[in-house]
């Protein structure tokens, strides 16, 4: 028999696209033990000119005869499998035709000819033309025995509203299934509970639920996403009758970069900490390494640390990582207490959705992740005596082989081997280099303000650079040292030309690159007329008079408390150290990426390929490329997005949500009412860098406007990084939307002794340049006066 007409159980993988989503997932199941009836499929090659071809029919009919001989009085039903339907991007749910209950040959040859023309329907037409996509399907049709049911339903693995993974949700009736899609009869419903699977429903279905729990469970696990599955009972025996992704769960569609992993589920999503160092909207190259470094670090499984994407921008879905603790039984409250300090205060009222991990199946998915970070922390201990030393000199060498490499292989072979393995060390080094001396560091942001107030307790902690220069204020300091004669500018692009305000967007230029940036800020410094050296050493005079004060106060503690503070500043400098290190070798993944675009002739479109396209190319397919002009478009399309919420509860529609005026930047949760923030007098955050200042306000976009911003002006940002470090010497204050005590904002500020309040959620739609307002960074409030 030729390839026209395949049963479930010998359709090949190579087929299924061609058998479309129902034929193709149908034969999959079968093929994998799940209860499917016996059925097969007339693939599109079986119709020429409308017509079905002859030899197809006759593999038809003996395919029927096999059947009939197995069920003596069986009946078919014949339905629609087009190449688009039940995909993750729709799901043409009743726009084809489906013919049940046919007997005779002659019936099943005219319900073929039913369902195949009705992909021509003006009601196909129209779903298409919604979804967006071209209109002329392929279609290829399922031949299934009928199950004579005595129950129908369906099951949504997920909540198809909501987004929430704690239950299955279903319903059913009794009798056909056709009833219960096309909504003529009463439904019951029914929940099976994660993570065990427990019923919640109507007795008749009990004894079924586990059996059907169990393939549900399974099917989702082997395909890695969420299901919308029918069945039926007949007989005393479950059938699995059809399955498709759930449309209202596609968290996007890689060909055209439309990506928002919200849709996926009801999770808590924030950007406190990494929408400090990942600030773009990110290109799907610099992207997709960032992912592929995610997964390399990842234990908890579904726990993004930094690679969430919600339309271009990075996320931390952080309720996967609290979720462990209630699967063992234990409050996660205290940890999330901690976490505070990095991620922020949750906004009052708003509840951690917790995923309904099993213990048992928590423990089996992590023991790899596990394995794989014992591993790697003991060669981090083994690589840290030389690391800081040689990876300037191996990200030098590097760059100038990378940019060499005269073939794609030679070019290939350089990531695989080497740049590669250096980006996962270089990963695994900035995790673990400074959690030991780092986690003192929490205790003392807890601690101290209980014991000398908060702003005692902030000045204390304004010197965690201690006697070194901490990386962060480096790019400062060194523009310093440049108008003092100190530095030449090669130096402080050697040490420094790396760093920036879009250090993980490779599409971006840096410092180095980019010989001019370095001569505007010596200008603007001149023009200041601000020394950066003198404010720190003005700080540190406060430090040492606060630091005289607990030991004249609490002289039993003193000693203690001063021994945690230089291990919190030997932690903090390491961690600046080891993340400036990263940021130098992720840099030269830019380097790779444009010699790449050079020698495959695509140039800067390069960065529209994720890095298995680029690889693939290297390799000599080119098959990812027609994808680049959908891509740009989309990219273009989500750079018109002002800065998203920091905080983001279940499903999440940036777009819808920027039409709202009254809409919210601190966080976004469907749950709670919500309040407009803008009619108070006050804007409430993390107390940053203590002092009280008052002064009139300059709102950026980004650092490269900072030649608008004058000299004892109030800076007010979204968030900052280190590409923002050399305005701060010239901001009376400073405030941003996203921020933490540990925040990048707070650390700078406190050590050049600038008030700020961090973490504020809406400051930069709350206030407008020429504001005038009151900033109390002790206290984390800014008052605004007119």
């Amino acid at each position: 028999m030729g390839n026209m007409v395949k049963s479930f159980k010998d359709l090949t993988p190579d087929l299924q696209a061609f058998a479309g989503g129902k034929g193709g997932m149908l034969s999959r199941m079968f093929q994998d033990g799940y209860p499917v009836p016996e059925g097969f499929v007339v693939l599109p090659s079986a119709f020429q000119k409308e017509k079905l071809n002859a030899e197809a029919w006759n593999e038809i009919r003996d395919y029927l005869n096999t059947i009939r001989k197995k069920h003596e009085g069986g009946l078919f039903a014949v339905r629609s499998s087009a190449l688009s339907e039940d995909s993750a991007q729709a799901s043409f749910a009743g726009e084809f035709e489906t013919v049940l209950n046919v007997k005779t040959d002659k019936e099943i040859q005219e319900a073929i000819y039913t369902v195949f023309r009705s992909r021509e329907s003006e009601r196909v037409k129209a779903y298409s033309s919604v979804q967006g996509m071209e209109q002329s399907h392929q279609i290829a049709v399922v031949i299934m025995l009928m199950v004579q049911s005595e129950i129908s339903g369906v099951l949504f693995t997920a909540d198809p509203i909501t987004g929430s993974h704690t239950s299955m949700t279903g319903n059913f009736v009794y009798g056909l299934g056709e009833q219960l899609v096309s909504g003529e009869a009463n439904a019951y419903p029914f929940k099976l509970m994660r993570p065990k699977g427990k019923y919640e429903g109507p007795e008749d279905f009990k004894k079924y639920a586990s059996e059907l729990y169990k393939y549900a469970a399974k099917l989702v696990k082997e395909l890695g996403y969420q299901q919308d599955i029918e069945w039926a009972v007949a007989k005393g025996k479950l059938y699995m009758l059809q399955a498709r992704p759930i449309t209202t769960q596609k968290t996007g569609n890689l060909d055209t970069y439309e990506l928002n992993d919200t849709l996926d589920g009801d999770y808590l999503w924030t950007n406190t900490n990494v929408g400090e160092a990942m600030t773009d909207v990110f290109t799907p190259l610099s992207w997709s390494v960032i992912r592929a470094l995610d997964e390399e670090q990842m234990v908890v499984p579904g726990y993004y640390l930094f690679s969430g994407n919600i339309c271009g921008r990075m996320y931390s879905n952080v309720n996967m990582a609290l979720s462990i603790y209630p699967a063992f039984g234990k409050d996660y409250k205290p940890v999330l207490k901690k976490m505070n300090d990095i991620f922020g205060q949750m906004p009052e009222g708003m509840n951690i959705p917790i995923y309904p991990f099993s213990g048992l199946g928590l423990i089996k998915a992590m023991m790899p992740g596990i394995m794989n970070t014992l591993k790697k922390s003991k060669e981090v201990t083994k690589a840290m005596p030389h690391y800081f030393t040689d990876t300037p000199n191996w990200c030098r060498t590097m760059k100038e082989r990378t940019g060499g490499a005269k073939t794609n292989k030679e070019l290939l072979n350089l990531w695989k081997e080497e740049l590669w393995p250096y980006n996962c060390k270089a990963l695994w080094v900035t995790r673990f280099a400074p959690r030991k001396k780092l986690t003192g560091l929490f205790k003392l942001n807890e601690e101290l303000p209980k014991l000398l107030g908060k702003e005692d307790a902030n000045t204390l902690l304004s010197n965690l650079r201690g006697s070194s220069e901490l990386e962060s204020l480096g790019p400062v300091i060194g523009i310093s040292k440049i108008i003092k004669g100190e530095s030449s500018r090669e130096e402080y692009l050697m040490k420094y030309g790396h760093r920036g305000p879009h250090e993980f967007e490779i599409s971006i230029p840096d410092p180095a690159e980019d010989k001019i940036w370095l001569e505007k800020q010596i200008e603007e410094f001149k023009k200041s007329n601000i020394d950066a050296e003198e404010l720190l050493k003005k700080q540190h005079t406060q430090y040492e008079r606060t630091l005289k004060k607990l030991e004249d106060r609490f002289p039993g503690k003193a000693k203690k408390i001063s021994k945690q503070i230089a291990d919190a500043s030997e932690g903090s400098n390491i961690r600046e150290a080891a993340r400036s290190e990263w940021t130098r070798v992720f840099r030269v993944n830019r380097v790779f990426a444009l010699k790449a675009g050079e020698l495959t002739g695509i140039g800067d479109d390069v960065f529209f390929l994720y890095m298995d396209e680029v690889l693939n190319l290297l390799s000599g397919n080119k098959s990812a490329v027609k994808h680049i002009p959908a891509r740009r478009k989309t990219f273009e399309k989500y750079k018109t997005l002002p800065p998203l919420p920091s905080m983001i509860r279940g499903r999440f529609d940036p777009f819808k949500w920027a039409e709202d005026p009254n809409r919210r930047v601190d966080y976004y949760d469907p749950t709670l009412t919500t309040v407009s923030a803008s009619d108070s007098e006050t804007l409430k955050g993390f107390a940053g860098a203590t002092g009280r200042i008052e002064g009139i306000v300059r709102v950026l976009t980004n650092p490269e406007d900072g030649e608008n911003f004058k000299q004892g002006e109030i800076l007010v940002a979204s968030t900052t990084n280190v590409g923002w470090t050399p305005l701060f010497p010239r901001a009376a204050a400073i405030i941003t939307d996203i921020g933490a005590p540990l925040s990048h904002a707070a650390i700078v500020a406190r050590e050049l002794g600038i008030p700020a309040v961090v973490g504020c959620g809406n400051a930069t739609t709350r206030l407008k340049t020429g504001d005038r307002v009151l900033v109390d960074g002790g206290q984390g409030v800014v008052h605004i006066l007119d």
